[in-house]
């Protein structure tokens, strides 16, 4: 307890020092480098929100992520460069629900009055937390509403206003791609709706518990390794329960993330004779495959674990 006490005080202690940095280093040195050909400058913070982004805005927009590729976004420390593009977009795109609990601050540094900003996550239905340690570290609510195809359509609808809003000339532009956008997301939502309704099993095992938002639309529910947000290792009692569970239940595959450490999730498989098979997270870009590429492989992955 002492330790989880003193690594969340240390993580905390790093994000405010990092936000005081660049809060006092705003502003200086050379401007971030972004093209100035007329389109509307975007910033967004991870990938899902990016492909949103570019889908609604087409080519009416240019999109900066400002969190890396490969790198997780509830570690993110935001630099000077971050305050640097804010300083040069128009508007700025965020998850909201803890994903982001720097953004404020980031925005505030920038110091940039002509800056729209959008929480996406307004609208959607969040899940509450119910791990004290997570609550206490991370706020009350699973952040992770884009790994939905139903809370994506609510994003989208946010992305479009927000953009109408901050370049009118083309509101009827972004209005109609996001409405085009919607119905491919809803066309998969539906179609594994019907397959998810007639099958033998309704769980799987993954190796942290990114889908509760997920699971809600499909009537699924998951079994994790590791917390909502990956961080620390489970306790041998933890393990060893999850171990009795896929040994009674027959589980014959272990999901594990692209962005999180596939150590534990193999041990556990080896243990009860499982495979492992990844599943995406779609926080970072992946081969050029699209968000809906990503998410049908998903779905697809998990409805095939149900079968048997």
């Amino acid at each position: 307890m002492l330790f989880h006490t003193l690594s969340r005080l240390a993580r905390y202690i790093t994000v405010l020092a990092a936000c005081l940095c660049v809060i006092s280093l705003a502003g200086c040195g050379p401007a971030a480098d972004v093209p100035d050909d007329g389109k509307l400058k975007v910033a967004v913070t991870f990938d899902a929100l990016k492909e949103f982004t570019q889908a609604v805005g087409g080519d009416k927009v240019d999109v900066y992520t400002l969190i890396p590729d490969g790198t997780e976004p509830h570690e993110f420390q935001p630099t000077t460069q971050t305050i640097k593009h804010l300083g040069k977009s128009q508007l700025f795109v965020y998850s909201g629900l803890g994903m982001e609990p720097w953004a404020p601050k980031v925005v505030e540094a920038a110091k940039n009055t002509a800056l729209h900003t959008v929480n996406a996550s307004q609208g959607v239905t969040p899940i509450a937390l119910t791990d004290e340690e997570d609550i206490k570290e991370h706020g009350a609510y699973d952040p992770h509403i884009w790994l939905s195809l139903v809370n994506a359509q609510i994003e989208v609808s946010n992305i479009a206003a927000a953009l109408a809003e901050a370049d009118s000339a083309n509101a009827d532009y972004y209005r109609n791609n996001a409405g085009n956008y919607k119905k491919q997301l809803q066309a998969l939502q539906d179609e594994y709706a019907r397959k998810f309704a007639s099958v033998p099993r309704k769980d799987f095992v993954t190796g942290h518990a990114a889908f509760a938002y997920l699971c809600r639309d499909f009537g699924l529910t998951q079994h994790s390794v590791e917390s909502v947000f990956s961080s620390g290792e489970p306790s041998a009692r933890q393990l060893a329960r999850l171990a009795d569970y896929c040994r009674a239940n027959d589980v014959r595959t272990i999901f594990v993330e692209d962005m999180v450490s596939p150590k534990t999730s193999e041990t556990l498989a080896r243990e009860v004779g499982a495979r492992v098979e990844t599943i995406h997270t779609i926080e970072t870009s992946e081969d050029d495959e699209s968000y809906l590429d990503r998410m049908r492989d998903n779905l697809e992955k998990i409805y095939a674990s149900s079968l048997y």
